[in-house]
């Protein structure tokens, strides 16, 4: 991949140009402004953004595509996704260099212990390889008591904290993502509420830990060749309230059963999304009006559920930001979510509506009113796609990460 690049400004939602790394005086991005950075040659930053086990395809996408738009040169050091294609890389190059013959089917105990024997030799010629990077960006690291030996060295590190903190901590754990931390730059988490975990639960140095919000994916609504939805789900002619993504005890599914049982309205609840957990029980007691689709949805596939859904509703018991609520910001979906970790940041800016987590009759109660009333979920619409195109855009975001590098290093100070 070249190392010079076109001078190009754009504009975004009529501010003055993003900044990148290329304008020799601060200037302002969308709402956010820029550290003024200036290269002093026509080498653009060069920044390699790491998930070594492809976790997070649809966000390594989003964030390397509009750190290229602002001019900087990115590498994204990741494997093979091995559930569906990953998006055409755009401006950006990916590197399939983690686990190269890890072989068998996702999940599967053969994949895992070829990951597990691959991870230290990979992690260390990745370590040589990242001497091409002036930042090294990981997104997720796989083991991290380990692989706080393993970070590259002598150059800035930044890890992003997709979870802030472990659900259910193994005895050590904390401990062991406190040392992780610590031996990063920067961390980045997706809310003010994640910042404040780090800094209050862990001890983190506030001045390492930077709040930047999660982009709404919106290169998931123009997909090439998308595809409808089943047939079956296609002749529904009711309201629709979706619940998606993979299925976890902390996604608050019984809650949401619970709270459909009580209201019993005239429309259909979809819950669609990879099983990580026993759902025969709560499948056996549904009404009716439920509907399960308990597998993998791709890319090209997702888009129709969201088209189709008139509510969106994520009831989790804890979590701190999600990818499913920032694809429906995306799509511009009307959203009811439970009043935990960041959630409650989104909704601030019109996009969403909040009730209490755990609380089944909040739930029936808040979801038979959105239902009932079109104008309120138009107004959710309205804030979903106001905040899309806004703080939410991954453009801006891209200024803000390209701030936080350029904190890390002085070569593009001005």
């Amino acid at each position: 991949m070249g190392r010079s690049f076109a001078l190009h400004h754009r504009r975004i939602h009529g501010a003055a140009p993003c900044p990148g790394v290329w304008l020799p005086a601060p200037r302002r991005c969308g709402d956010v402004v820029s550290a003024g950075l200036a290269p002093n040659s026509s080498v653009a930053p060069r920044i390699d953004v790491v998930d070594p086990s492809a976790y997070t395809p649809p966000y390594d996408h989003a964030l390397c595509a509009a750190l290229a738009r602002a001019g900087a040169d990115v590498r994204l050091q990741t494997s093979r996704f091995a559930y569906a294609p990953v998006p055409a890389p755009d401006g950006y190059e990916r590197v399939e260099r983690f686990y190269r013959r890890a072989a068998g089917p996702p999940g599967s105990r053969r994949r895992l212990a070829a990951k597990l024997a691959s991870h230290v030799p990979d992690m260390l010629r990745y370590r040589r390889a990242a001497t091409g990077a002036d930042v090294v960006h990981f997104q997720w690291l796989t083991l991290q008591p380990l692989d706080v030996h393993l970070l590259p060295r002598g150059r800035p590190v930044v890890i992003t904290a997709h979870d802030v903190l472990p659900r259910e901590p193994r005895p050590g754990q904390l401990a062991a993502q406190r040392r992780l931390y610590e031996r990063a730059d920067a961390v980045v988490v997706h809310s003010e509420h994640g910042r404040s975990r780090l800094v209050g639960a862990l001890g983190l140095d506030p001045g390492k830990v930077h709040a930047i919000e999660h982009g709404a994916f919106e290169h998931l609504t123009r997909v090439p060749c998308p595809r409808p939805l089943p047939r079956e789900l296609a002749a529904v002619d009711k309201p629709v309230v979706l619940c998606f993504g993979l299925l976890r005890p902390y996604k608050g599914i019984d809650v949401l059963l619970d709270a459909w049982r009580a209201l019993e309205p005239d429309a259909e609840l979809w819950i669609v999304g990879m099983p990580r957990m026993s759902i025969a029980a709560l499948r056996a007691a549904s009404p009716a009006s439920v509907r399960w689709v308990p597998r993998f949805v791709g890319d090209d596939e997702l888009g129709a559920f969201f088209q189709r859904a008139d509510l969106v509703v994520l009831p989790y018991r804890e979590i701190d930001q999600s990818g499913v609520l920032f694809t429906a910001l995306a799509f511009g979906a009307p959203l009811l979510l439970s009043d935990v970790g960041g959630f409650g940041e989104v909704a601030a800016r019109g996009a969403a509506a909040l009730v209490a987590p755990g609380d089944a009759d909040a739930l029936a109660s808040e979801l038979g009113r959105l239902l009932a009333e079109p104008g309120a979920r138009a107004a959710l619409r309205e804030g979903a796609r106001r905040a899309a195109d806004g703080r939410y855009s991954w453009d801006a975001i891209a200024c803000r990460h390209l701030d936080l590098y350029a904190s890390l290093t002085g070569e593009w100070a001005s």
